[in-house]
This record gives C-alpha cells, structure tokens and sequence, in this order.
C-alpha cells in the first residue's frame, strides 16, 4: 500500500513541473525536490523491516503529497464556474448584498469558466449551492481581491481532511488515504477549482469513519454531537451531502435498534438527526431571513433547473448514440426510483449493504440526466473511509424487518423488483423516437483556412402531441455549443405540425472538424417535456467560398 501510494505522486507531476519551469522555476524546483523524496521512499517502501519505520515513510509520503498539491496550487489557482460564482458570493456577502437570485452574467464566457446551460434555452448565471463554502471564502476575500479567495479555502480543506483521514484510519490503510485524497491527482483539481463538495467532503470525513459507533449504549456524547454537527454542516456546504444523509439515518438507526430497542434507537437517532438539522439551519439562517423564495430557489437549484445533458451515464444513450428522445424526463424518474430503491433495500437488508452504504447513494446519479464522473469521484475517500473502518461484523446484530418466507433467492427477486422500475423508466427513456423529425440545409464559408457553417435551414416535424418550444445548439463530441440564434421560425411548434427554420450560430460561424474526426451534429432540445432531437450537419462541398 505504501508502495502504491508512492506510485500515485507521480500521475500530473511531470506536467505540474514543465508549467512550473516556464513561469515559477521555484516552484519546479520544490517539486523535483518531491521527485527525490518520491524515490527515497518507494526504496524505504521496501526495505524497512518494522511497522513503526513504514508508518514513517506513510507520514512523509504524506508530506510530499501535500508538498505537490501546494505547488499545483500556486500553479493554477483560478478556478472554474464554481469557484467563480463562490467567491462572487463571498464578496457579495463582505459588502452586505444579497447572494442568492442574483445573476451575474459577467462572470461567464471565458473558456475556464463555462455555463451551464438550460433545456429551456437559457442558462444559469445564479449562486445556487448552500452558503457554507462562501462564508469561509468571505473573510479570505477581503485579503485576496479573486478567485483565488474560493480556491484557497477549498484547496485548504482538501488538505486538512486528508490528513484528518489519515491519521483516523488504521495504520494500514494510510497509505490509500493519501493515494485516494491527493496522489491520483482526482481531487486536488476540483479543488484548484474552488468546487464547494470538496468542503462538503472534508466534513463528511469525520461524519463517516466508524460511524456505526455512533450513539454507542444510547448516549451520543461529545463525538455523536460533534459527528452530527459536521454532517449539518456538510449539508450546508454542498448539495452532494444531501444524498447520504437518509442512509446514514437508515444504517445508524438500525444499528442502535438492534443494541438498544426501538425507542431507545429512536430517540439516538431523533437527537442525530436534530443537532445536524440545527447546524445546518444556523449556516443558512441570515440568508433565509433575508430573502427565503430566493434562498430556496438557489439551494434547491442543481435538483430543478433542469440542465442540459452532461455525463458518461446511462443519458448517453440518448445524447450520443441514437438521434434522441422524447421522453428525457424518464432519465430524472428512473434516477429517483433508483434512490428510492436503494433506500428501501438498506432498510431490509441492512446486514448486507451495511458497509458499502457510503457507495449506494452516487449509482443513482448514473441515471440521471446530469451524470458526470465528478459527482462519482468526489465521494470516494468516504468509500475507503467506510471500507477500513466499517467491517462487516458492525452490522451482525443490526436491526432489519422480518420477511416472512423471503430466503435465499427470494430475497434476490425482492432486490431486484425495488430496482426493476427504475430500470423500465430508463428504458422508456432509450427507446422513445426523438420529438422532432429534421432535414438540414447548411449553409459553409471559409473563414482563417477553416470551413465552417454559418448558418442551417432546418425543416422540423412535430411528431408529437405536444407543442414544442425548440432551442438549436450545435455539438462536436461531448458537450454543447452556446445557443444558435433562430433568425425565423416559430418559437412554438403545435402538435403534428411542421416549420422552417433559420438558426445561425453564436458568432456567426461554427468551424467543422476536418477529417475523419467527430462529425458536428445539430441539436434541438425542449424544457418541458425535456426532449431531445439529434441531426448529423452534412460534410461541406469540396470547394467553399
């Protein structure tokens, strides 16, 4: 495992050190340093003969990691959309301003920092995560007058809750700690990037480890107080927390359950769940009172704004390898019938999914429409938390219902008909035709030795019973394009019928790839219902003008 984790330090390190020798040669030279120690202790590694001499080398092991994610810091430290919009929030909040329902548009356009972009055509330019991250960027903000403020604070607790877990876990188990949290180089670029579920992550940390121990004898004491004060707090850093908070009541009350009784069980899990609530309501309290429609509106943002398609999940089959659906809202259906499922399915058989309960809650997202890796990957060090700290055995006495005759492969079946109807929803969604039936004329130029399209006639069908209120993009591989413009057309497609089209691109040119390259596809997209239409954009003519 030392071995291993030594091994990780090198993923990013080459490229952190060439950037490093054209702008900072300090910094290059702190982290051919790092390579030394990255050898020393790969030899250390293998040659020490007692536990207490590999705990050294796991602890400088560490210490390099740590080294590495500075120097990637003072590397890139700008930030993306969401440390943006952070430290926006923290200024706002060091002036006294309003921070939620506020759009600020001027922060978006610059290649680091996209936006994400609605099915109804729009885009969101509001705050629209929980305030904790921002709080704690505020005071750091009046120091330092940008971004970096948002990066610093989320880099920081990267940082912090990677050495908080490795000195948590058993001597063992350390070394993946500092593989998981910094050495894959995974999480230090979220963090670089100021996302706000980096701070969720670092408080979920001591939220998760041994949490069965959890109310141990119906008391919770200064720890269970503590754990349940970082779990509010979590929740009040980023929306990702949210999806665990219901396993872990389910796990903690079925483990004191089967110590104490149901009302004993009840009540340890009632005081939990109420200190974590408490936290949570007086991070968020003076934004609510100010303001509590717009407050709500932007913690419950990610859930409702119904984004455009992202993600390597299930939705792939719709955005990438068929011409669309109609039926994208069965995605979101499917994904909450998932939850539900795994829910229900911790609750009977807690004995089982016990230790892999701080993995169950991420697989819904791999049916929802929004199903990037990053809401996956950020989790994961409370995977290994879970792994080196929750044996199986914790959950031997744990209480779950009886099911009378369900045995052996019944209880298979009973699984998998909880999970049966998330599974139909997404079928519905894959084999649903796209809504709109398109034929494209393309208009090309030349422009800098580059073809492109500057405009598309576009003649769309409604084959649908629904009026449909189309939005054009255009997509080259993964992602999107800023919205075309529809110079004529309808803005309303009534049901059955069909329209011409004239849509041209943001900036009035779309350059295609040459070769054999991706092809460029047109996309039409609907808010509600969310649908999809996909049109492969014809190849230009050899000669263009």
């Amino acid at each position: 495992m030392t071995l291993v984790a030594t091994i990780s330090l090198f993923i990013g390190t080459r490229s952190a050190w060439t950037t490093a020798m054209a702008s900072r040669p300090a910094v290059a030279g702190v982290i051919s340093v790092c390579y030394a120690s990255i050898l020393v202790c790969a030899a250390l590694s293998l040659l020490v003969r007692s536990r207490r001499a590999l705990i050294r080398v796991d602890a400088v092991v560490l210490m390099t990691a740590v080294a590495l994610v500075l120097c990637g810091y003072l590397l890139d430290h700008a930030g993306t959309d969401e440390g943006v919009l952070t430290a926006q929030a923290a200024n706002e909040i060091l002036h006294g301003r309003p921070v939620y329902g506020q759009p600020w548009p001027w922060l978006f356009g610059t290649p680091r920092v996209g936006i994400t972009k609605t099915m109804s055509g729009g885009a969101d330019y509001t705050y629209g995560y929980p305030p904790l991250t921002a709080l704690l960027a505020a005071p750091v903000h009046a120091v330092v007058h940008s971004t970096a403020a948002a990066t610093l604070v989320t880099t920081a607790a990267l940082l912090v809750s990677s050495v908080l877990l490795w000195f948590l876990l058993p001597a063992p188990w350390r070394p993946a700690a500092t593989a998981v949290c910094l050495g894959f180089g995974l999480l230090p670029h979220y963090a670089y990037a100021g996302y706000p579920a980096i701070t969720a992550l670092a408080l979920l940390v001591p939220v998760v480890v041994r949490w069965p121990t959890t109310g141990e004898g119906g008391r919770l004491g200064s720890g269970g107080v503590l754990r349940a004060a970082c779990l509010g707090a979590a929740c009040a850093a980023q929306q990702l927390a949210w999806f665990l908070v219901p396993f872990l009541l389910i796990g903690l009350y079925a483990v004191r359950r089967g110590e104490l009784g149901p009302r004993r069980a009840l009540a340890v899990a009632a005081r939990y769940t109420a200190t974590a609530a408490l936290t949570f309501a007086a991070v968020n309290a003076y934004f609510a009172v100010e303001d509590f429609s717009s407050w709500l509106q932007g913690v419950l943002l990610p859930l409702e704004q119904k984004a455009i398609l992202h993600g390597q999940g299930l939705m792939g089959i719709s955005y990438y390898f068929t011409d669309g659906s109609s039926r994208l809202d069965y995605y979101s259906y499917g994904s909450q019938l998932l939850l539900l499922g795994l829910l229900v399915a911790t609750l009977l058989f807690v004995r089982r999914l016990g230790p892999a309960l701080t993995v169950l809650p991420w697989i819904a997202f791999y049916l929802a429409i929004r199903s990037q890796d990053g809401y996956f990957l950020m989790m994961t060090p409370l995977w290994l938390a879970a792994a080196a700290t929750v044996p199986a055995a914790a959950f031997a006495t744990a209480w779950q219902p009886r099911l009378p005759h369900v045995t052996g492969r019944a209880k298979v079946v009973l699984a998998s008909g909880l999970l049966a109807p998330a599974l139909v929803c997404v079928a519905i969604a894959a084999a649903s035709p796209p809504p709109l039936r398109m034929s494209l004329s393309p208009r090309f130029a030349t422009r800098h030795a580059r073809v492109g399209v500057t405009a598309i006639d576009v003649r769309a069908v409604n084959t649908t019973g629904t009026a449909l209120t189309p939005h054009f993009a255009s997509r080259t591989g993964q992602g999107a394009s800023n919205w075309w413009t529809i110079a004529s057309g309808p803005a309303v497609l009534a049901p059955h019928a069909s329209a011409e089209y004239h849509v041209k691109p943001a900036g009035g040119f779309r350059a295609l790839p040459g070769g054999r390259g991706p092809g460029t596809y047109l996309i039409a997209v609907t808010g509600t219902p969310m649908t999809i239409t996909t049109a492969h954009i014809p190849s230009a003519p050899d000669t263009v003008q």
